[in-house]
């Protein structure tokens, strides 16, 4: 792959970095990126509507009126759904929605997301990415001064809480590491952010 600029916390351009064809080169499989987006939305469902159903309503155990002579339709219990108050036709009830996609699919689909990240320019790479204390407003300047606007993906080498902790209050901006990356949040950032001591992490866990 050509290799890409590498900027400092200024903006300034230090240098310059290839990345890995095996993880940021590969021809994209859009079905990959797919299921592993619709997997982690799933994932993330609650799972705890509930309404009742006409066994659960409270009454409906008296005829609401006799049977013939009243020229209305027969009825049986005011429990019945068409019935106002009455129980819900094929109630939805509490579920789990979870399931899981095979590792070397879901792996096939985080190299494809970063592989259009890095055909479509949207992959920045910075030497050093550090915060000294925890600040949104250096924060912001550092989004401002590598030309980020729309929401971003930040990856650190490993945890660091000064970086998480200033950029949590920035809207459209995640914060994660090498070792934890999700096909939906690179799909889901418009710029890739990744720190230069990250990059050997990545391209070593996910090659």
């Amino acid at each position: 792959m050509p290799a890409i600029k590498v900027y400092d916390m200024k903006g300034k351009v230090v240098g310059e970095v290839t990345l890995s064809e095996a993880v940021f080169g590969i021809k994209p499989n859009t079905a990959a990126i797919h299921a592993a987006v619709k997997n982690h939305l799933a994932n993330k469902r609650q799972g705890t509507q509930s309404s009742l159903t006409r066994a659960e309503v409270r009454g409906g155990g008296a005829k609401p009126h006799r049977q013939k002579g009243t020229g209305r339709a027969r009825q049986g219990s005011k429990s019945v759904p068409h019935y106002t108050h009455g129980g819900v036709a094929f109630a939805p009830k509490p579920r789990s929605y979870r399931y899981s996609l095979n590792k070397k699919y879901k792996r096939l689909a985080l190299k494809s997301a970063l592989s259009l990240k890095a055909a479509g320019d949207s992959i920045i790479v910075v030497d050093k990415l550090k915060m000294k204390d925890v600040k949104t407003k250096d924060f912001v300047k550092f989004l401002d001064a590598i030309g980020v606007e729309n929401k971003a993906l930040l990856v650190t080498k490993e945890p660091d809480n000064n970086i998480v902790l200033s950029a949590r209050n920035v809207p459209g901006v995640t914060t994660t590491f090498a070792t934890l990356l999700s096909t939906y949040d690179i799909m889901n950032a418009k710029t890739f952010i990744v720190d230069k001591a990250a990059l050997p992490k990545i391209e070593e866990v996910y090659a």
